[in-house]
């Protein structure tokens, strides 16, 4: 654990930090507000006292900051008797605590210690809610499953960089959250980032954060992703799609294990494992130079090659019937199961969307079967996405040139209810239409359940 006491008197803060250092608890001393915002820049703190009266920035106002700046850790106030009212708005401000002036040094190491330990607490509940979901999601006994649950367990307790790779779809963020909970960095945070999904432009600044004044419309510090990954990890998905600027700053990172935000010139120490996934040939990439060779060794140090669900068929009627469970709970509808025909046809299907396609045609068919087992009738993979000399039933266009505007209209009512867990106003306002209307549309095509 690591404290930070900011107070401008120097026998109180001074004797703080030597009563923290004898219950071995790491201080820090900071004797105003603007000593405290450099420290907090520098390194990360488990809690902050912070002194109410102080001369230049008093300590609603340096809460305010550190709230403003997006740090979460525990803030103790620390105020004298008669000031209780500016106690109460600090912990409006976001203080979790207050302690009155004269206080009990142990009493306050006790104080701080549960608050460390409360919020610790909240992000394990956190992680073992994201636990729960991984158990439910990494599904398959074949061989090939086997043997990545086995790398898996092999490489989690290390500290080594971790490469995923596979077809969309395969379960990449699925895996690399098991790898996460099993590793050594567990009790940190698991803080996944799309590189594809964020602009050029504000990559950089999404990764390694920047100070206020760095850019046009930078009118505050940003923390970036490697900071708030902290002691636990960064997963970087579809790093294929970084652009060649970026790569080697990235590079950087990985040899120095140091970060400078955007506008800056003070190094920040990282502690993140990184786990890094594609979909894309890195190795091709590399041979053509639109990826560096460096820094594809650098991620390449363990690689996880995901197989594609048509090479693990087996797999399919496990997959399926926990994707019944979840839908099943999610639209509160009694379906069971599905009958052997079905399976047969599903395990049967190439999948080339691999699960994500697979979650689809479940969770479209438990939006339109009116049994409890879903039979082959209520399969529909006809939406399926073919492939270049691949046989397929049906490509999207057909499958949507198959259905008439009534079944179309009915389809994306039904998806706007599930989505929305069956309120009616918010599925209307998605689709742009009255409640009224969207009340005679359930009525009209029976979708009453939903």
């Amino acid at each position: 654990m690591r404290v930070l006491v900011v107070d401008d008197e120097t026998n109180i803060r001074t004797s703080l930090v030597k009563f923290f250092a004898l219950e071995k608890i790491d201080t820090d001393g900071a004797e105003n507000g603007f000593s405290c915002q450099r420290l907090l820049k520098e390194q990360p703190y488990d809690a902050v006292l912070v002194d109410l009266k102080m001369p230049e920035m008093d300590g609603l106002e340096l809460i305010r900051w550190i709230r403003k700046e997006g740090f979460r850790m525990p803030i103790v106030m620390i105020s004298a008797h008669g000031e209780i009212n500016d106690a109460v708005q600090a912990l409006h401000e976001g203080a979790q605590d207050y302690v009155m002036k004269p206080f009990n040094p142990e009493e306050l190491v006790i104080k701080v210690k549960n608050l460390v330990g409360a919020y610790n607490l909240q992000n394990i509940i956190e992680i073992k809610k994201n636990s729960e979901e991984r158990e439910s999601n990494l599904i398959g006994e074949s061989a090939k499953m086997k043997r990545i649950k086995d790398l898996i367990n092999r490489v989690a307790p290390s500290e080594s960089t971790v490469l995923i790779t596979g077809e969309s779809g395969t379960g990449k963020e699925v895996v690399a959250r098991e790898i996460h909970a099993l590793s050594l960095v567990s009790e940190g945070p698991f803080v996944p980032v799309n590189i594809g999904g964020v602009q050029e432009n504000l990559l950089e600044s999404e990764l390694f954060g920047h100070e206020k004044g760095a850019f046009t419309g930078a009118i505050q510090r940003k923390i970036g992703y490697f900071e708030l990954a902290g002691n636990g990890t960064l997963f970087l998905d579809e790093i294929g799609d970084m652009p060649l600027s970026l790569q080697v700053k990235l590079l950087r990172v990985l040899q120095e294990r140091k970060i400078v935000r955007l506008g800056s010139t003070t190094s920040i120490p990282i502690n993140a494992r990184i786990i890094a996934a594609t979909n894309k040939d890195l190795e091709k990439m590399v041979s053509e130079g639109s990826f560096r060779e460096d820094l594809f060794y650098r991620l390449n140090v363990v690689r996880l090659e995901l197989p594609p669900l048509r090479e693990r068929r087996e797999d399919i009627p496990l997959l399926a019937a926990n994707l019944l469970k979840k839908y099943a709970r999610k639209v509160n509808r009694p379906v069971k199961g599905l009958t052997p025909e079905a399976l047969e046809l599903l395990s049967a299907h190439s999948f080339y969307g691999n699960i994500r396609e697979l979650e689809n045609v479940i969770e479209r068919a438990m939006i339109f079967t009116r049994d409890e087992i879903i039979t082959i009738d209520d399969l529909d993979l006809r939406s399926s996405v073919s492939r270049p000399g691949q046989k397929n039933n049906s490509n999207n266009l057909e499958s949507y040139e198959s259905k008439t505007l009534k079944e179309l209209e009915r389809d994306a009512i039904a998806r706007a209810l599930l989505r929305h867990e069956g309120n009616r106003t918010r599925a209307a306002e998605e689709l742009g239409i009255s409640r009224r209307s969207m009340i005679n549309k359930i009525e009209e095509y029976g979708l009453k359940d939903y």
